[in-house]
């Protein structure tokens, strides 16, 4: 429930007097004066509406918007939103229909004033978890915690105002020195995850590569969770500024500013107030991370240049030689006819051939996904381009449809805001699809990436491209469009890094969409649309839980797709910023993320390669793939790497029942799959910016070599236990947390067990589909050497071709595993629901390790289920005494491992087991 300041109760439309308040204000700038409040009321909907006037226009940038309204409305408990727009004509938004959500109320006319002896220049708007304040002139507005008084944002700034025109829009918030900021993607970011004070953040999808430091590229995320300690205690919030111009935002440290060419603010607080908390909100808004199919969890294979079909062939007999796991090979446009969608090269990749191919890898349960570009080849004799026409799909420009140049030359690019589209698309890819059964698809080059700029012809008598060089020099006939405010704005964006005119090397700004809707406004949205409109396709054609990874991306895109962070480089700086990356895409609410391992550009050493598969093996989206024009990096061709990826993809095999899972909770929570510390030790502020390492859910710490020649990692351990994968014997623990510095050999990566976790495994194979029938593990890990404790762990399970990924449906089963010790008598328990579809697959548990217990060593009356366990089961019992190193005061205590093994118990049944140690 929400309320209105009382004085708010007893009108419903309050007039403030503003006479004599209009001067300039302490906090205006030449560029805007401000705006002052001039009616309060209470809209239809429960919200709160505001008119505010210019207190004085300006020229710079355009003229002021001489009316404004701020609408603010407690949409739920922990979600506040303020919208400020123009009070008299709609202006453009994010369309209701890509990103649906609540509307405000229609917009009035009304802009009466009334004097009153006494004006209120001060008041609030109160919700469940936030409080909305305001001031009266110049109109500023604060959202502070009501738990505690802090303020999360405040808008009475010394050193900025309320800017509204129309092709410039500014607001600054004051921020603490110490709050920690993460997000405002998507960028390669050098200094790490957290935002660093004085770097530019602009946002707005381009193709330029990951290479870039700093600078706008392929997806546009306005949103930052700030982070904050005050005495040990810790809250996060998250600002969404849901707005899809170009944009720059601006973080000195102690302050941030937006700078927008267009559109409006429409904010969104969330209150959190921990990290997970804030991801759960936030997907609640945007959506619910896809569900993903369980093979897309084990390790992929691209390539761009494997040139015909034998090579992909080769490509997976030899991953099978080297014993390295592979699911899902891939084809980069090797396949197309002549760089065409929805094509196949006849010579290189015959029907025939590969439809047998296809036969051969699905029977032993691998898949393969091929890539789509949006770009459509103009081509009299090219069905897909002259159904298009006949829908009349494809963006404008002057009536006609927008010329470009991407792989195949000219090129027209679908309109995906326009429904006729969306049918379109869906039909082509059903088409294709009877053509060649793929598996998922791959869209790239969506933000959209064009290889010219400007109004373009194709050229007479020339071939374009003539087929030599590179194919991606502009060889249409182009002229540079500015006669426009569109193509031309006032303001200048720090676009590419460099301030590049915002059409360049992509759609002109001035082109038109769907309703007339201009490609200045929709830009960012390209991807976004296209995405959707993919994942609508592949789901209509079976009935099948879809897969694609999309290079652009907007706020929602991870309710259809996966990501990947485009072209990165085989350095090491390039392993160290994809780690960065991956977390930021957790926060945007898409999950399913990583890297090029290796390395896209050339050229990764064997030492880099055998690092990054290391840290790559444990991307939620694991895949190798690199360039035309680099060396063959596939895993196995040095059998250096070959070995360090059947070590560390060994490792990622095991633990896919737990990745799975955890796809399971993103897709109902939000919570990212690969998370930073901070989400599980969130008090812990040493780790606020630690980009070296990262956790897998809450519990699984992965804490790579990220730097050439280094056989050892200084690794950060926050307080608690934690248990080496590699030797569950060998444990760490800290009262206060503790660097400790780990033996990390070429083959080598150290992941850790934490405290009060149940971890699920399973022993691994070649493929995802040979891996999840086999007996699965359960690690029990309390607390070192305690006399009490519990742990917890959880399994998901289901068909993985089911469209949704729920309970209820027969095909899917879930599990909470529980474990407790108390005074030597120790516990572990499951609780399952829907048992039925993990009893039909026969899934048993065949192990149960349980690690830190206090004790001799000796257990007895050990029993399942209330009967002796020998009784009823060839189990068998080992216990080893340990040592642990306490991390503080380099002492060791013993502490004991109990190992169960020879076990049958059916993970769709409630069991419970119970010993006592001697």
């Amino acid at each position: 429930m929400v309320s209105l300041n009382a004085s708010l109760f007893f009108t419903l439309f309050l007039l403030l007097t503003v006479a004599g308040l209009s001067s300039s204000s302490s906090n205006a700038t030449n560029i805007g004066q401000g705006y002052h409040l001039i009616s309060v009321e209470e809209s239809s909907d429960g919200g709160l509406i505001i008119l505010l006037q210019v207190n004085k226009k300006t020229k710079i940038y355009g003229p002021d918007i001489p009316i404004l309204r701020f609408y603010a409305k407690h949409e739920t408990d922990n979600r506040l939103r303020v919208q400020i727009t123009d009070a008299t004509k709609p202006r453009w938004e994010v369309p209701y229909n890509l990103l649906p959500r609540q509307q405000p109320p229609p917009l009035t006319q009304t802009t009466a004033r009334k004097s009153m002896k006494n004006p209120i220049t001060v008041s609030e708007y109160s919700g469940s978890e936030l409080l909305l304040s305001y001031t009266a002139n110049p109109f500023t507005f604060a959202v502070k915690r009501k738990s505690n008084g802090e303020t999360l944002f405040d808008t009475n700034s010394v050193f900025s105002s309320l800017v509204f025109k129309d092709q410039y829009l500014e607001i600054s918030t004051k921020l603490p020195k110490d709050a920690s900021l993460y997000g405002l993607g998507e960028n390669t970011q050098p200094h790490g995850i957290k935002l660093y004070p004085g770097d530019p953040y602009t946002l707005y999808t381009t193709d330029i590569s990951a290479i870039n430091l700093n600078a706008d590229l392929y997806g546009s995320h306005p949103v930052y969770m700030d982070l904050r300690n005050n005495g040990g205690s810790a809250s996060a919030h998250a600002v969404l500024l849901l707005n899809s111009n170009g944009m720059d935002v601006f973080y000195k440290g102690t302050s941030l500013t937006y700078k927008v060419i267009g559109g409006v603010f429409d904010f969104y607080f969330f209150s959190g107030p921990s990290p997970l908390n804030v991801v759960d909100q936030y997907t609640s808004f945007i959506g619910r991370p896809a569900p993903m199919p369980y093979w897309a969890f084990g390790f992929h294979q691209c390539r761009w240049g494997y040139h015909n079909l034998s090579v992909v062939e080769d490509v997976v007999e030899n991953y099978k030689k080297a014993q390295i796991p592979l699911d899902v090979i891939w084809n980069d446009d090797d396949h197309m006819d002549g760089h065409k969608d929805f094509t196949l090269n006849p010579v290189n990749y015959p029907r025939p051939k590969l439809l047998n191919f296809l036969d051969r890898i699905h029977k032993i349960g691998m898949k393969y996904i091929v890539i789509i570009d949006p770009g459509i080849g103009v081509n009299s004799s090219y069905g897909v381009y002259q159904r298009g026409l006949a829908n009349d799909v494809f963006i404008k420009y002057e009536g006609e449809p927008y010329l470009a140049q991407v792989w195949p030359g000219a090129v027209n690019f679908p309109d995906f805001l326009n429904p006729k589209t969306v049918s379109w698309w869906g039909d082509e890819i059903r088409r294709f699809h009877e053509l060649v059964p793929v598996d998922g698809l791959w869209i790239d080059m969506n933000e959209a990436s064009n290889f010219c700029s400007g109004k373009c012809k194709i050229p007479k008598g020339t071939i374009c491209p003539n087929g030599t060089g590179p194919g991606w020099i502009c060889c249409l006939d182009c002229k540079n469009i500015t006669k426009t405010r569109w193509d031309d704005p006032p303001y200048k964006i720090n676009a590419s890094g460099t301030q590049v005119p915002i059409g360049y090397k992509t759609i002109a700004t001035s082109a038109v969409h769907y309703n007339g809707v201009l490609e200045y406004d929709a830009h960012s949205l390209y991807g976004f649309s296209q995405s959707i409109a993919t994942h609508k396709a592949l789901q209509g054609l079976q009935g099948k839980r879809p897969f694609i990874l999309s290079r652009s991306t907007y706020v929602g895109s991870g309710k259809y797709a996966a990501h990947w962070t485009g072209d990165n480089q085989g350095t090491w700086e390039n392993l160290r910023y994809s780690i960065s990356t991956m977390l930021n895409f957790g926060i945007f609410g898409v999950p399913m993320v990583g890297s090029d391992i290796c390395g896209f550009y050339p050229q990764p050493t064997e030492e880099l390669c055998n690092r990054w598969i290391e840290v790559g093996a444990f991307y939620p989206f694991s895949r190798d793939h690199a360039n035309y024009y680099s060396p063959r990096q596939e895993l196995y061709q040095w059998e250096s790497v070959a070995q360090s990826a059947r070590n560390a993809l060994g490792i990622r095999y095991k633990l896919l029942p737990y990745l799975y899972t955890l796809s399971y909770e993103a897709h109902v929570s939000g919570a990212p799959i690969a998370r930073p510390l901070f989400f599980s030790f969130p008090t812990y502020t040493e780790c606020y910016g630690l980009s070296t390492q990262f956790l897998l859910g809450s519990s699984l710490m992965i804490s790579p070599v990220l730097e050439q020649g280094k056989t050892q990692v200084k690794a950060l351990f926050p307080p608690g236990s934690w248990y080496s994968f590699l030797d569950w014997t060998s444990t760490i623990t800290s009262k206060n947390g503790v660097y400790v510095t780990l033996d990390a050999p070429l083959h080598v990566v150290n992941v850790h067990l934490y405290q009060n976790a149940i971890l699920p495994m399973q022993q691994g194979g070649m493929i995802s589909k040979e891996a999840r029938t086999t007996p699965f593990t359960l690690v029990v890990a309390f607390p070192a050497g305690a006399t009490q404790g519990e742990a917890k762990g959880n399994l998901y399970l289901d068909e993985d071709e089911q469209p949704e990924m729920q309970l209820g449906n027969g095909y899917s089963s879930y599990v909470d595993f529980h474990a407790t010790v108390k005074q030597g008598a120790v516990k572990v328990w499951s609780e399952v629901q829907e048992g039925k579809f993990a009893l039909d697959k026969g899934l048993i548990i065949e192990a149960i390790s349980v690690l830190g217990l206090d004790g001799s060593g000796v257990i007895s009356a050990l029993e399942i289920d209330g009967q002796p366990l020998m009784s009823v089961s060839n189990a068998t019992v080992s216990t080893s005494q340990h040592v642990h190193l306490d991390g503080e005061s380099n002492g060791e205590n013993k502490i004991i491992m109990v190992g169960l093994t020879g076990l049958k118990i059916p993970v769709g049944r409630n069991f419970a087991m119970t010993w006592k140690m001697g």
